[in-house]
């Protein structure tokens, strides 16, 4: 049975192995038409739910910054009709989902309080699109799922003592262990391709780590890291520190472009 599980389990991996944008390998098992099918159903969903606002000055805005940031992306990605919306929630949050859909809660404008900061978020966002985030978060649930179901077959059949014990330890482990690292460095890989997009599009971002600790002020920062699906804001700032003389170099090369975005709340 452990033979099975193993064979099993690599066997799925290898088929949905690929190679995201920073050059790191994934497991994605989805296509992009089911991926799409997936995030226009959520952000339909979302709509239905959520307040959204109607402040012109407030959309003009936000689809300024988006529209700059979109503007970069990799060719499948920018030909795509992006649809935009603002919602009303406290919470200083954004995001975007497969098929072209991007949120922003007004809660955001509080923390983010210029467009370039904005332009941090959004392109951190976007980059988790690109990135196929969201297609190796449900592949890894697919793993995992998988795995606990004939680790438990596995147990059933041996009779093992204390079994329920073992495969409560196993899904924590597997939580602790997988699932939150895993997001981590979506976070991170997200950061990095999310500084690229904002200079390339001329944003300043040195504006990113201004954001950062924009965050951590607010208390973002309050759950410990290793708890956490997202790196704390004081390993954000470091991660984008290191990487900003290329970004300034990026955005340099924007603004000779004649890249110089403008947009004003």
């Amino acid at each position: 049975m452990k033979k099975l599980v193993l064979i099993v389990l690599a066997s799925a991996v290898l088929a949905g192995c690929k190679t995201s944008p920073t050059g790191r390998t994934q497991i994605a098992f989805y296509s992009d038409q089911q991926m799409t099918q997936m995030g226009t159903a959520s952000f339909a969903e979302i709509k239905k739910t959520q307040p959204i606002n109607k402040d012109p000055k407030v959309n003009s805005y936000v689809n300024c910054i988006a529209e700059k940031v979109v503007a970069v992306l990799p060719t499948e990605y920018a030909s795509q009709n992006w649809e935009v919306v603002v919602f009303e929630d406290e919470s200083a949050n954004a995001f975007a989902l497969p098929g072209g859909y991007i949120g922003v809660h007004t809660g955001l404008l509080k923390i983010a309080t210029n467009q370039d900061q904005v332009a941090t978020v959004l392109g951190h966002e976007v980059g988790h699109v690109i990135a196929e985030h969201s297609n190796e978060r449900v592949s890894q649930s697919s793993i995992l799922q998988t795995g606990m179901q004939l680790g438990n077959a596995a147990l059933e059949m041996g009779n093992v003592q204390y079994r329920n014990e073992i495969m409560q330890g196993l899904g924590l482990g597997a939580q602790y262990g997988v699932v939150l690292p895993f997001s981590r460095s979506h976070e991170s890989e997200a950061d990095t391709i999310g500084l690229d997009l904002m200079a390339q599009a001329g944003f300043n971002p040195k504006e990113s780590v201004t954001l950062w600790q924009n965050m951590s002020q607010a208390g973002s920062g309050a759950t410990p890291e290793f708890l956490s699906t997202h790196p704390a804001p004081t390993s954000r700032i470091s991660n984008l520190q290191s990487q900003m003389s290329k970004a300034l170099s990026e955005q340099k090369a924007a603004k000779a472009k004649g890249k110089n975005p403008q947009c004003k709340l």
